[in-house]
């Protein structure tokens, strides 16, 4: 086969000039490409998102402008793009679908950590649990229960769900209710309650501290109980009440009722 050197010369005319400028736009979209998530990862850092959150999202980022970098550059040097865009749309399509509950969970972890409807150390209700909240991870949120047990919620649901966070405000009431006897003296009742308050050292002092007939019951009169006291201290103050309330009742000798059934024996003949 003879060496054509024209061939050669004029192949080499026709595309060097795209090479080069492929080159070029390689390098220019590789610089605007670092400039870019530098800048993201400065806005997610001032906006507190979670550090394990913030490579994984730079990461995704950053390979997916590089797959349009390739793709741009291809067309650049004259390669049909089709086939590439198909393949992307078939690998995007078949992961989405294997990975649907986990990207769900993924995007509600994004929202929990932009949109922060509680952060790290709040008391939450949520999904049927109550806990304090340990740690947010990408795909689920951790919470330590009164009990000390570890539940971990799935961040897509959580997202979506309705959130109580006790912990919002930083000041709590705990509301309770307590009943006496109807023989017992009930302003007699309430100042023991009171005084049981003023021996509570999580209760908050600048507060009101409500104490209330609630409720003439079948069995009982039913006082609303309702101190103020910082969010952590919810069940500190819900402890302390039941037990040092029932000392204090026994000590005035008040009684708290339970139900009671008369039974009569009829003696037939």
């Amino acid at each position: 086969m003879d060496f054509d050197l024209q061939k050669w010369i004029d192949l080499a005319m026709l595309y060097a000039p795209k090479v080069l400028i492929a080159f070029i736009a390689w390098f220019i979209g590789s610089w605007i490409i670092g400039r870019i998530l530098k800048i993201a990862d400065k806005v997610m850092t001032s906006r507190n998102l979670d550090d394990s959150l913030r490579p994984f999202l730079l990461s995704i980022a950053g390979i997916l402008m590089k797959i349009l970098l390739v793709i741009t550059i291809a067309g650049i040097l004259g390669i049909d793009t089709t086939a590439f865009a198909a393949v992307i749309a078939a690998m995007g399509l078949a992961i989405g679908m294997a990975l649907q509950g986990s990207l769900g969970n993924f995007a509600g972890g994004v929202l929990i950590l932009l949109f922060k409807p509680f952060k790290v150390g709040d008391l939450i209700s949520a999904l049927g649990f109550t806990g304090v909240v340990e740690e947010i991870q990408a795909f689920s949120t951790k919470l330590t229960t009164p009990d000390n047990k570890t539940i971990i919620l799935p961040n897509g649901p959580l997202s979506s769900a309705p959130i109580e966070n006790i912990s919002t405000k930083g000041e709590i009431r705990v509301d309770m209710t307590f009943g006496i006897g109807y023989q017992d003296d009930i302003d007699k009742a309430k100042l023991t309650i009171k005084e049981v308050f003023d021996t509570c050292p999580y209760l908050l002092k600048d507060r009101a501290h409500d104490i209330f007939v609630s409720e003439l019951g079948d069995n009982s009169v039913n006082f609303a109980v309702r101190p103020w006291a910082k969010s952590e201290n919810y069940w500190d103050v819900y402890f302390y009440m039941h037990e040092n309330l029932k000392k204090a009742f026994d000590k005035a000798d008040i009684g708290i009722p339970y139900p009671t059934m008369d039974i009569n024996l009829v003696k037939s003949n």
